[in-house]
This record gives structure tokens, C-alpha cells and sequence, in this order.
């Protein structure tokens, strides 16, 4: 392997002096020539292989018949040298026999890059001229040198050296070998301002986009790499942020970035001149429209005289002027500020001039590239027709509904085109469209559902025609489902909307009750909806559902007590009471109000919606629920979203519970509070729960009075002593507040989206139910004197009956129907074989969280739309909560959609 680098500043001298170096070996056999010319008889090419003898020669001016002169063969060489096909050439002069001797550049077998990691070879060989089969040539090399210096530069590193080597072939060919050192990203370690007076450095670099390495968050932004069209757009947002304080006079002198010796940082020095701050003066408006009058206008403004100025205030008045004028048809409404400035007192007279300009109306509507959609599915969310007056509130609304649709790009915008006539407007859609089919398989963890398997398919322009099918399927530790749905937006051409649900869905509760009473819940359904628009951004969504519920519980919650083949539910009785099966058909109404400018990322505008539910229509379930939700976008600039978010319900029952010291809305039916709703607080950890609690005789003295289980103790060995119930609740309400934060370029494109939040609610409004509590206990024994447990009867208010002789009043031939800690395995005659503690009997109910008081959490989390799904993560802390309420500090969820 020979380098380059010697053959590259050889290439880079002069022609003529390199010509005479490598002529010096025929210097003594050219003088004698040059002292006597000779007239050319012959003209002979030796050396050559690859290039013809004729065709080398039509590169020199030289012919038989001329007389030769070391000039003459000078020139030949450097005739020869110019075409960069050969390494040497020699000339001889033999009594009129000229004979020029070759020796032809190597072919190029293959460019290897060797060194690139940052980066990768599809980037880089698309810049190199060079390629296999060519001639070999110094000034490509060097040329292809440069190319991929000034790439790396791109990336931000200015330290990249590249170095080419050749290898030496058989049949005169060569191997070019770049050999690459990217060197480290060049980082902006420092930015100095100079001249500025009003603001601070730190007030001025925050306006930059440019940071620096040494700030905390650093590791999270892509902008602390040295980037000279970011400096550039730098200077503006300097010159933009004091224009908005009013220094209508300030310009940057300069910005010069300094490469550190070492290469690897930047220092970034700008000079400023802030000048002097103005006020707004005179703010008139001549009008030439004959709709607007000039002085009603001018009143009306936000500008007033004394303000400061603010060139950002002028610009939003003069947008909104242009939007007023077109919402009474005139489309091409010319405004512009004039602008006056009175050194002497430093005020700023501006003047709005509206130009005279035709009333304007849609000559026609073209929808252009789409390839797959049909042109009814965009015509039909236009608020205007053609033959309609020109107004640009109509013309905003409907790229916000196009937007919304989800079909095409999110820049798309309708163009305005001036028509036939000068009061003509054509209005163009010019869309993009994107895949609207989505197929998702999927596996992960959750938090909140372990372990995820996840599959779906869903067509969202399904035949161009604007309709949405889909299929799903889920499954985790604790839930199963499948779904096929099919949505309809308009009915027959008509603004009617329709869609059907058919879904079957199972549910695990065991991780909703801390403890053995658990159920499964399946629920196999269907669901149909119809919608009518009331106004622009108001419609009625009408819909029934019809669904088949069956509540159980395990094997091992079940006791045939008579023998006779029928299990009896022996687990929490308030799981018992919702054992069985049933069915619901609902009837229901939603009234909804969406001014949001996107439907999937919304940054401004808002959303209400009421819904209420009849059940009873037929079925087994009879109840009334109502329901509202109501959310807020404001858009603050920068990146930042706030949103303030609202729901509320409440349920009636309609049939009474005929189990005394039940609440008559089945536990299914009620409302639940927790992740992922309520941030912060456990899977259905807000809200009225039963916590059963033990009282404990450590010492097994029957003189020492039993303790009850401090509520948040847990005893080693021992936690199955104490379980909850989540009963759920009639009424609840949850807000949320919540700042989305914008990070640098490159944690856009990676998905990432952190946000500061908030959330307040609570759960309540349960019938209260009758307690148990035992702190006497009771114990009796089968014949072989094993424990045998009882339950007891209680009074109304869920004290303990007594006998006159002090002892607990137990219902004849029933042993064990409430045990909480008994295993429930019985033998053959029916007695328990295995009961867990044998002072089971000794325990206590307590309701707790039923209470209207605000929970309130606070935390930060992060979506992510990562390869493996959408992830969510939340830390969390709880300001305020409620005695028996489950709370959790971090929550994730990954492979499935939060």
C-alpha cells in the first residue's frame, strides 16, 4: 500500500515545473535538439496499453513536418500531463524520430471507506466522483477528499480528516482506500454577546437556538452542535425579540464562530447595537374598502398610543385584518403598515392602508393529487361552495376539518388562485396522501396489564370512500378482547354518520381486590351509533348497545353445602352479590361541541360533550347514567401546548337491590377511579373500598386482648390477613391540567414529548353497607376437633347478635359461609380441611374513601412513540389523598395504546 498524500501536493504544482522534473533524465538528449532543431520526420507512443498510439496523439500539438525545440517537447508534456490520464511521460528527440514514452494512470478496481461509524456508506459514496472501472486521478482524489471533509462538517464535525491510500494491483489497477478519522462533534462551548445593555446574556441565548454544552438539559437538545444556518437563523430571532420590546432600530454588527486549536468546540461572538426604544404613536387605518370605515377600525385595535412598540403586535393586526376582510369576500385584501419614526420623542406612527380591492367569490374547487381518495371525501368538509361569497373563516375551517380526517399531510394548506376575473377566486386543495391502513403486532409490558400481546388491523379510508374498518385483538395477564368495527361518516352521501361495534371482552379482577375475592367478568356485546350535525361545530350522536354480561368467581370460591350439585359463592359477599349473569340494553344520547384545530394532536380550540344512557329498554339492568367531558387547547408559542381537561358522572338505579345493606347499582355498573385515568393513585385505588382486617393474638393468651391490623401493616408470612374490596362509586368527577414541553429537533424525530401535569378528582356517593366486625371471634370444632368456622348474624347496624349467655348467635347447619381466610377445601362431609389461620373468625370490615373530598397528584411524563409502540412512563406524587386510597409513584405502559 503507497499513500497519496505526496502524489496530492505534487498534483497540486505547477504544470510546467513538474514537467521539467520528470523530464530531467532525457534533459542532455532534448539540448542538443534545442540548440540545433531538427525537423519532425516521426512521431512514435511507446508504453501504451489501454489508450490507442493515435488517440494519445491527438492530445499534442505536435506533427511531422515541425521543427522541434525543448519548448516544443515542453509543451508535449504538459499537453500529455493536462489530460490526467498518464503517471509519467518522457520525450525523446532522435534526429527528427520523436518518441514519447507512457506510462498510463491505473484503473480503479473498487473505493473502500474504511473509519466511518457516525456516518454510514449510503451517505458517503453518493459524494465521491471516483468510481470502479474509471482512470485514477490526483485532482479526483483530492476533489472526493474535500466532499467528504465538507459532509462531516454538515454533521457538525469539524475535525474529520480523511486520508486516501492506493493499493497496487495486478494489471495496472488500484484499490482507493479512504481512510476516515471522524473526530469528535464540534460543540458550541461558548457564546459571547457584546453590547448589549437591556437584556442579559442569559435573557438573549434563551431566544437562540443554538445552547451551549455546559446547560443542564444539553443531553437532551440536538442544538449544542455548531451549525452556520443556525447561527444565521439566530441573528434573526435576536433582531425578531427586540423588535417585540421595541428596539426598532437594532441590528447585529456581527456573529464570527472561532474553531478552538484542538477542533472541537466553537465559540459563537455576536456584537449588537440595541439603539433606542420606541413607543407606537399615531395608529391610524385608511381604509379604501368601502366596508370598512377607517376610524371605527382604528378604535378597535389592540394598538394603542404609548404602548411599546411591538413589530410582532403589528404583524397580528395586520393578519387579523386581512382575516376580517375576508370573511366579507375579499380575498385578496391588500394591508400594509406604514410606518413613521420621530427620533425626537422616539415614538413610532403607524398606519394600516387597506387598498381598494373586488369583492370575491369561488370561481371552483379543485382537489388535486389525490391518487386512492375520492374528491367527494375532501369536497364534502369544504365550508364553502363554488358560486359562494370568498371567506377565509370558512376557508381555515375547512383545512382544520381536511386536517382532521388523517388521510394527508399535516402542512397541507388551501391555496388561493386568482380566477378568471378579477373577482374570481379558485380555490386548490393540493393534498398529499399518506398510508391510512395501520397493522399492528405487538408484545410488551405494562404496569398495568403485565404482559401484552396485541394485534390490529384498520383501514381508515377504506375504498377512498372515507369509511373505517377494523379488526382487534388483545391479550394480557388480566384481560382478553376481540372487536370488529365498521364507521360510516356519511350515510348515503348524506352528513349522517353510522357506526357498529361488535366486541367480546374478558376481565380478570383479581388485580382490582387486594387479596382472594376475586371474579371474572365477560361481557359479549354489540354496539351501533348514528350522528347528525346541529351546527358546524355542534352534532347529536344517538346509540344502543346491547350487551350480555356473566360475573363468576373461582372454583375455590365455591361451596356445595347440601350436596345437591349447586355451588354456593363462599368469597367477599360483596363479590357474591354481583355474581351471575345478566343483560344490558342501553339507549343513548350524546350532545357534542369540537372547536379543536386536530382531532389527534390538538394545540387550540375545545371540546364538550354530555352524554346520557338509558338501560332498561328490555334486559335485566335498569339504571339512568350521565356523563360529561370538556376539554381546553392553548397554544403559548414555542412549543408549549397547555391543556385543561374535565369529566363527571353519575348513575341512578332504576330497580332497587332486593339484598338489604346493598347498594342498588350493581358493583359492574358503578364508576372506577385509578390508573390510567387518575395518574398517581393504583388501578382502582380512588374511591369506597371494604378493607377487611384481622385482629391479631401474637402471644396465644386468651387473656391478652387481640389487636386489629394497623390498616397500612402488613405481617410477614401473614398478608393474606388483610384484603380490599373496590366497590366502586355512584358519582365522580377528574380534572386535568397538563404542559406539554418542546425539546430540540432531534427528540422531535425520535417521538418524544414530555409534559408537566396535574390531576384532581375523586370517586364516592355508595350506599352505605352494613359492617361486620368481630372482635370476639368464634370457633368451633367437627367431631374429629378440627376448627370448624361459623358465620354469624348481625343486627341492622352490623353488630354481632348475642345470646343471653354472651355468646355470638350462629344460624343453625351453616358453618362457613363467610370465612376470609380460609382456603375452602372441605372433605367429604363437607368440613374445611385446610383453613389458613385458625383465628380467621377474629376480624373487621371498615369502608373507606367514600368521600367527595379532592385527591390531587402531580408528576411529569413522557410519550414516546418508540419502534415497539407507543410508551407512556409517569412518576407521580399524591399532595392529597384519602385514607385507604392505593397510591403508586411510577407508572409505565408500553406495546398497547394509553
Amino acid at each position: 500500500m503507497a499513500t497519496l498524500l505526496a502524489g496530492t501536493v505534487m498534483g497540486g504544482m505547477p504544470t510546467a515545473v513538474l514537467a521539467q522534473e520528470v523530464d530531467e533524465t532525457t534533459a542532455e538528449a532534448a539540448q542538443p535538439a534545442a540548440q540545433q532543431p531538427d525537423i519532425v520526420r516521426t512521431i512514435a507512443v511507446a508504453g501504451a496499453q489501454r489508450l490507442e498510439p493515435q488517440t494519445i496523439l491527438s492530445y499534442i500539438r505536435l506533427r511531422p513536418g515541425d521543427t522541434y525545440t525543448q519548448a516544443v517537447g515542453d509543451q508535449v508534456l504538459k499537453d500529455l500531463y493536462a489530460t490526467e490520464l498518464f503517471s509519467n511521460v518522457s520525450v525523446r528527440n532522435d534526429a527528427g524520430n520523436v518518441v514519447i514514452t507512457i506510462t498510463e494512470n491505473p484503473v480503479i478496481n473498487r473505493i473502500i471507506l474504511e473509519g466511518n461509524d457516525r456516518i454510514k456508506n449510503d451517505k458517503i459514496i453518493p459524494e465521491i466522483r471516483l468510481a470502479p472501472r474509471q482512470i485514477f486521478t490526483r485532482s479526483k482524489v483530492r476533489a472526493d477528499v474535500a466532499r467528504i471533509i465538507e459532509l462531516y462538517k454538515r454533521q457538525g464535525r469539524f475535525a474529520a480528516t480523511v486520508e486516501p491510500q492506493m493499493v497496487q494491483l495486478s494489471q495496472n489497477r488500484v484499490d482507493i482506500v479512504f481512510e476516515i478519522d471522524e473526530g469528535p462533534k464540534s460543540k458550541v462551548r461558548q457564546i459571547n454577546i457584546i453590547g448589549n445593555e437591556q437584556f442579559s446574556d442569559s435573557k438573549l441565548k434563551g431566544e437562540m437556538v443554538t445552547k451551549t454544552t455546559g446547560g443542564l438539559l444539553a443531553f437532551l437538545s440536538s442544538n449544542t452542535s455548531y451549525d452556520p444556518d443556525r447561527l444565521a437563523f439566530d441573528q434573526q430571532n435576536l433582531r425578531t425579540f427586540y423588535l417585540t420590546e421595541g428596539y426598532a432600530d437594532f441590528r447585529v454588527v456581527s456573529a464570527v464562530a472561532e474553531l478552538t486549536p484542538d477542533k472541537e468546540d466553537f465559540i459563537i461572538t455576536y456584537v449588537v447595537e440595541e439603539g433606542e426604544r420606541y413607543k407606537f404613536g399615531d395608529v391610524k387605518v385608511d381604509s379604501q374598502l368601502r366596508d370598512f370605515d377607517g376610524d371605527a377600525m382604528a378604535s378597535r385595535l389592540s394598538i394603542k398610543t404609548g404602548d411599546y412598540y411591538n413589530a410582532k403586535t403589528v404583524e397580528d393586526t395586520v393578519e387579523q385584518m386581512t382575516d376580517l376582510a375576508g370573511t366579507y369576500g375579499y380575498a385578496f385584501a391588500d394591508i400594509r403598515p406604514d410606518f413613521k419614526r420621530n427620533p425626537e420623542d422616539l415614538t413610532m406612527d403607524v398606519t394600516f392602508v387597506l387598498r381598494e380591492a373586488p369583492r370575491v367569490y369561488v370561481e371552483r374547487i379543485d382537489v388535486n393529487g389525490n391518487t386512492l381518495t375520492q374528491d367527494k371525501v375532501v369536497r364534502r368538509e369544504f365550508r364553502v361552495a363554488e358560486g359562494d361569497a370568498f371567506n377565509s373563516l370558512a376557508i381555515k375551517r375547512s383545512e382544520a376539518r381536511i386536517k382532521s380526517l388523517g388521510y394527508f399531510q399535516e402542512n397541507f394548506e388551501v391555496t388561493q388562485v386568482e380566477g378568471s376575473a378579477p373577482d374570481r377566486v379558485v380555490l386548490e386543495a393540493n393534498i398529499e396522501e399518506q398510508p391510512t391502513g395501520e397493522l399492528q403486532l405487538s408484545a410488551g409490558f405494562s404496569s398495568l396489564e403485565k404482559f401484552i400481546l396485541a394485534g390490529s388491523i384498520r383501514q381508515k379510508n377504506f375504498r377512498g370512500r372515507g369509511q373505517t374498518i377494523g379488526l382487534s385483538v388483545n391479550y394480557s395477564g388480566y384481560s382478553k378482547s376481540a372487536q370488529v368495527s365498521f364507521a360510516e361518516p356519511y350515510l348515503f352521501d348524506r352528513n349522517i354518520s353510522m357506526g357498529v361495534d361488535v366486541y367480546h371482552r374478558e376481565l380478570d379482577n383479581d388485580f382490582f381486590n387486594r387479596g382472594v375475592s376475586t371474579y371474572e367478568q365477560a361481557t359479549t356485546g354489540l354496539s351501533m351509533r348514528a350522528g347528525v350535525p346541529l351546527s358546524e361545530y355542534m352534532s347529536l350522536i344517538g346509540s344502543y348497545t346491547l350487551n350480555r354480561e356473566n360475573v363468576s368467581v373461582a372454583g375455590d370460591q365455591l361451596l356445595d353445602r347440601d350436596g345437591d350439585g349447586i355451588a354456593e359463592c363462599v368469597s367477599s359477599r360483596f363479590i357474591c352479590e354481583a355474581v351471575g349473569k345478566r343483560t344490558a340494553s342501553i339507549l343513548g344520547m350524546t350532545l357534542s361541541h369540537d372547536t379543536l384545530n386536530n382531532r389527534f394532536r390538538p394545540s387550540s380550540g375545545s371540546t364538550i360533550s354530555l352524554t346520557g344512557e338509558f338501560a332498561g329498554l328490555g334486559g335485566t339492568v335498569k339504571y339512568l347514567r350521565m356523563r360529561s367531558r370538556m376539554g381546553k387547547y392553548f397554544d403559548l408559542g414555542s412549543g408549549l401546548i397547555f391543556s385543561l381537561n374535565a369529566e363527571g358522572g353519575w348513575i341512578h338505579a332504576l330497580k332497587d337491590n332486593p339484598t338489604p345493606g346493598f347498594d342498588d347499582v350493581r358493583l359492574t355498573d358503578r364508576f372506577f377511579l385509578g390508573e390510567p385515568q387518575f395518574r398517581g393513585f393504583d388501578i382502582r385505588g380512588v374511591g369506597p373500598r371494604i378493607i377487611t382486617r384481622p385482629y391479631l393474638d401474637d402471644d396465644n393468651d386468651p387473656t391478652t386482648p387481640r389487636v386489629l391490623q394497623p390498616l397500612d401493616e402488613f405481617i410477614e408470612g401473614r398478608e393474606d390477613q388483610r384484603y380490599a374490596d373496590a366497590l366502586g362509586g355512584r358519582a365522580y368527577y377528574l380534572g386535568r391540567a397538563e404542559i406539554e414541553i418542546p425539546l430540540g429537533a432531534g427528540a422531535r424525530e425520535m417521538g418524544l414529548r414530555p409534559s408537566i401535569w396535574a390531576d384532581v378528582g375523586s370517586l364516592f356517593a355508595l350506599d352505605k353497607p352494613i359492617l361486620r366486625d368481630n372482635p370476639n371471634g368464634v370457633q368451633s370444632t367437627t367431631a374429629d376437633g378440627d376448627p370448624l368456622y361459623v358465620e354469624l348474624l348481625y343486627n341492622d347496624d352490623g353488630t354481632p347478635l348475642i345470646n343471653d349467655n354472651g355468646t355470638p348467635d350462629i344460624p343453625e347447619d351453616d358453618f362457613q359461609s363467610f370465612n376470609p381466610l380460609s382456603t375452602n377445601e372441605v372433605d367429604a362431609l363437607g368440613n374445611p380441611t385446610n383453613p389458613v389461620i385458625p383465628a380467621a373468625s377474629y376480624f373487621k370490615e371498615t369502608l373507606y374513601g367514600d368521600s367527595i373530598k379532592p385527591r390531587v397528584t402531580v408528576g411529569i411524563g413522557v410519550n414516546w412513540n418508540s419502534p415497539f409502540g407507543p410508551f407512556r412512563i409517569d412518576l407521580s406524587h399524591a399532595l392529597i389523598k384519602q385514607e385507604g386510597d392505593d397510591t403508586k409513584t411510577l407508572s409505565f405502559n408500553v406495546g398497547t395504546q394509553f
